[in-house]
């Protein structure tokens, strides 16, 4: 296990208060969340901060997969320092998918937006293959979620809800992520 994150200690608490006070979201299903040992935590990816919902769901620093964006400009001192993992989505030239590795073999957990990218519609988008493919390679459950809802101040609409995890039991990993955005779909629109 490595050591948490300074900047995840301090930022964590004031993420939790302002999560609970203002956007005062329901999050049902925590129990399927593991207390301890490696896990993903993988699902739909509504808006920016959607993150912040994870980071509130569990005492586990949560090691999330970032676009390079985030890591440039006044505030990539943050995300930089927050235990994130820069993903260049154009070249891929960062080695993210070693890195999150990396972080699961120390029984970390990572946290992982399957669509890549916030979808404007509401509707679930294409998985990419990363958190099956992930999950597998290392023998590592995912934690699947689904985010409902608005982020409205004091809205009582805004939900995230935890399903029991599961094993990549297969190498295709094409058709784990479609069986995988299938559940995911089902869910959302349950």
């Amino acid at each position: 296990m490595k050591k948490k994150s300074i900047l995840y200690i301090i930022v964590k608490p004031i993420i939790v208060i302002f999560v609970k006070c203002f956007l005062t979201p329901k999050f049902k299903g925590l129990e399927n969340i593991p207390k301890d040992g490696k896990f993903i935590l993988a699902g739909t990816h509504t808006k920016e901060l959607d993150c912040l919902l994870l980071i509130c769901s569990t005492k586990r620093e949560v090691h999330f997969l970032a676009k390079q964006e985030l890591f440039k400009g006044k505030f990539g001192f943050i995300f930089r320092n927050m235990g994130l993992i820069e993903v260049d989505r154009q070249n891929h030239t960062t080695d993210a998918f070693g890195k999150a590795i990396e972080y699961l073999n120390m029984d970390e957990v990572i946290g992982i937006f399957p669509e890549g990218t916030c979808s404007k519609t509401g509707e679930v988008l294409p998985f990419k293959k990363g958190a099956c493919r992930m999950a597998y390679d290392t023998d590592t459950k995912i934690v699947p979620f689904v985010i409902k809802g608005k982020y409205k101040l004091w809205s009582r609409d805004l939900q995230i809800e935890f399903f029991k995890p599961f094993k990549v039991k297969s190498k295709f990993i094409v058709e784990e992520t479609k069986k995988f955005r299938e559940f995911i779909v089902e869910k959302k629109e349950g």
